[in-house]
């Protein structure tokens, strides 16, 4: 019985040609765009100077600063109100005011002061802004104090080397960081957005009735609507690999049979999920909107931007209830630190829970109407 099943399924996914291009185009469009986008890195800052001292030295740190890859020159004022005038328009993200007799204080050891006002309206860009411009000037002192004082005077100075070493990621490539969570996000959208539909869609249509007066037990119907979805998952995920292989040289550092098992039971506990939304939705509107508020609450409280452990502690408890955290950390680990199932115990049993929790439930809520 459940071979018809499936084949009808199949069948009513391939009628609309939409949904078959969208399973093979939506992971190849996320994870070519978003990870040059999604990225904390914040790049070509402007900047508007108010230089008062005309000076060689305020030439060289302003030549300095937008050498980097991070600030553009964007505006150049006279006084402090006319360079606030840019930030206000949107011109400018930061004003770098430098005082009178710049070089002449650095010149006679009296040291030199500047001001850096940050737009902080947005207060991540601002403070990294800020950070960014105070380690290119802290750079530029050194460079004056190495030529103003004798090199054997400063070569008696003991120093302190640092051999920083990166873990997991040695680059800082943040593209390692995203590229895994995306992957987790497309799965997360196309395996919970899709068996939502499945039930109502079935009830707009009116071919509920005849499911409902047919012998068909509850719990074959439901694992008849989940494992089309089953398989869409491990074809999306699969193409996963492919593109951060092909695009990004991305390439787990564990096994693919691990994220493949992990896999299998996320899958299954997101689509009986949709299942359960289905089963209570009479319309596809209403089961939009349910779908909706679950992905965006399950995205926000994963960890894809914000870390948990930098959370509040009542959003640690609520974020431990949610799949998808539990499957970013494993994507994220396999990927960059080679992980096991065995050191991702507890990421495994929660997700069987999940599982069992939502198919169970999915099986329960669905009620034959004869």
């Amino acid at each position: 019985m459940i071979k018809y099943l499936l084949r009808k399924e199949f069948k009513q996914l391939l009628r609309n040609p939409f949904i078959p291009r969208m399973i093979i185009m939506f992971p190849f469009m996320v994870l070519l765009v978003f990870p040059w986008a999604a990225s904390y890195e914040i790049k070509n800052l402007n900047l508007s100077v108010v230089d008062n001292d005309h000076s060689t030295y305020s030439q060289q740190l302003i030549q300095k600063i937008t050498a980097s890859n991070y600030f553009n020159l964007t505006n150049v004022s006279e006084n402090y109100e006319q360079a606030m005038v840019s930030i206000e328009k949107q011109q400018s993200d930061i004003i770098l005011v430098i005082p009178p007799h710049f070089e002449k204080n650095i010149v006679n050891r009296q040291g030199g002061k500047v001001m850096i006002s940050a737009n902080a309206v947005n207060g991540m860009k601002g403070s990294i802004g800020m950070t960014y411009l105070n380690s290119i000037i802290g750079s530029f002192n050194l460079q004056i104090i190495d030529e103003l004082m004798p090199s054997s005077s400063s070569a008696s100075v003991a120093s302190i080397e640092i051999d920083p070493q990166y873990r997991f990621n040695r680059d800082l490539n943040y593209q390692v960081f995203m590229v895994p969570a995306l992957m987790v996000m497309i799965l997360t959208l196309l395996c919970g957005f899709l068996p939502a539909f499945s039930i109502v869609f079935e009830k707009e249509l009116g071919t509920m009735e005849q499911i409902n007066v047919s012998p068909v037990p509850k719990i074959t119907f439901i694992l008849a609507k989940l494992i089309p979805f089953w398989i869409i998952g491990f074809v999306v995920i699969t193409i996963g690999f492919f593109v951060a292989w092909a695009v990004y040289g991305l390439v787990p550092a564990g096994h693919f049979s691990t994220i493949y098992l992990f896999a299998a039971i996320y899958i299954f506990a997101l689509s009986g999920l949709g299942i359960i939304v289905s089963n209570y939705a009479a319309t596809l509107q209403q089961a939009m909107f349910l779908i909706f508020f679950f992905m965006l609450l399950f995205i926000m409280l994963s960890g894809l931007y914000t870390p948990i452990d930098s959370m509040p502690e009542w959003a640690k408890w609520v974020a431990a209830f949610n799949p998808l955290k539990h499957f970013m950390y494993v994507m994220r680990s396999v990927y960059l630190k080679g992980s096991n199932p065995l050191q991702l115990m507890p990421e495994l049993l929660a997700l069987i829970g999940f599982a069992v929790f939502f198919n169970v439930w999915a099986v329960l809520s669905y009620h034959k109407k004869n």
